[in-house]
């Protein structure tokens, strides 16, 4: 019997609608080479066909733990026992993943419990969940994108202003950042393109949640670095993409838009 998933082709607006990435992703994709269509209309219209479909499986599943695009085609170049050592890899890395997210969701669960004043939690159970690396890759980031002085003043910055809070007002910041991510992945989700304007009242509410993050205003290239940091951290993008498949891309690209437009 034939399975017709094998030979149906779409067109670039739907395999990103499919996939959750943005047309925008998929066009830098192909123009530098990571993903190129099976074929391309008269019209000017890309088509991809399962094997393009597979590829962009495997380019995503690289994204999501941080791998460079310009690593990405030597790794699937891998065939045979190779590619499905890798696949396993990647499996056993999820689950991982997965575990330490759980871990996470219980120290919020009791930490709220406390400051509700129904459980203490021991001092150890404080960071439960927490990665050790997520801080040094977040402060390596901050170096390569400003340098290191800079670097250095800006986590003092945002280590500043999130002392300052108070604990209900830490609660508070952080169920602002999951709100604001939950209603961009639902305007994800009703097909609103990142470059859209009606997106702007919630990106300006995302602009000043990062400035109060960050203890000062974010101009326009903070707001799209910040936007990269999103995808390029394993941990941030799993974060956002936790709430809808391939949100850290389309924000990233919305913050970008917004950054243009509000910003500069």
């Amino acid at each position: 019997m034939r399975n017709d998933a094998l030979f149906r082709t779409h067109t670039v607006s739907q395999l990103a609608r499919l996939s959750g990435t943005s047309v925008r992703t998929l066009h830098h994709y192909d123009a530098i080479g990571l993903l190129k269509p099976a074929t391309v209309g008269e019209n000017g219209y890309r088509y991809y066909g399962r094997t393009e479909l597979l590829r962009l499986q495997q380019i995503l599943l690289h994204r999501e733990f941080g791998v460079a695009l310009g690593d990405i085609p030597a790794l699937l170049t891998a065939e045979g026992s190779d590619r499905l050592k890798l696949l396993r890899q990647q499996k056993e890395r999820l689950e991982q993943q997965a575990d330490r997210f759980r871990r996470l969701a219980r120290t919020i669960d009791r930490t709220i419990a406390e400051l509700e004043g129904r459980d203490t939690l021991m001092d150890k159970d404080l960071y439960d969940g927490f990665s050790p690396t997520l801080r040094a890759d977040y402060e390596s980031w901050l170096a390569d994108e400003y340098g290191r002085q800079a670097a250095a003043e800006r986590m003092r910055q945002g280590q500043a202003a999130f002392a300052a809070m108070s604990d209900v007002q830490k609660g508070a910041w952080f169920d602002e950042a999951l709100a604001i991510r939950d209603a961009l992945a639902d305007a994800m989700a009703g097909g609103a393109a990142p470059d859209a304007m009606v997106l702007d009242p919630l990106l300006e509410r995302h602009h000043a949640w990062a400035s109060r993050t960050s203890g000062r205003a974010l101009d326009a290239e903070d707001y799209v670095a910040l936007g990269r940091l999103n995808v390029g951290n394993a941990e941030f993008r799993a974060m956002y993409d936790a709430a809808r498949p391939g949100l850290a891309e389309w924000m990233a690209d919305a913050m970008a838009a917004y950054a243009d437009r509000a910003l500069s």
